[in-house]
């Protein structure tokens, strides 16, 4: 139990930028319990119109989102986020976070769509 984080990345094109349906989406990248992370993907959530609980509700992320990301990580600016099955970030997490950034900004330049999931 605890928070699956996942980036998915799909040739589909959402009708919306949130809460959408794909069937041929594979994993990008995928994260264990960085409620930071999720904190900052719950913003950009409800920022693109999101209005459900932030739980198994996609989130499409744009090469603007991951400029934005990207600036964030490295200024330290996640938001603290914490949450019963969350665990903690502990700043361990930036390599990582950055690679995937890095994944994300390739699968938008091959003309996929990139999204961020949870489950918790």
């Amino acid at each position: 139990m605890g928070l699956d984080m996942y980036a998915m990345v799909t040739t589909t094109l959402p009708d919306s930028p949130v809460d959408f349906k794909v069937a041929d989406a594979t994993e990008l990248h995928y994260w264990r319990k960085h409620p930071n992370l999720h904190g900052w993907m719950e913003a950009l959530y409800f920022e693109k119109g999101g209005a459900q609980e932030f739980n198994c509700v996609p989130v499409e992320l744009t090469a603007d989102d991951l400029n934005r990301l990207e600036a964030d990580i490295r200024a330290g600016n996640l938001p603290q986020t914490s949450g019963f099955f969350f665990g903690s970030s502990d700043g361990t997490e930036i390599a990582d976070d950055l690679a995937f950034v890095a994944k994300a900004r390739q699968a938008i330049a091959r003309g996929n769509t990139v999204y961020y999931d949870s489950w918790w």
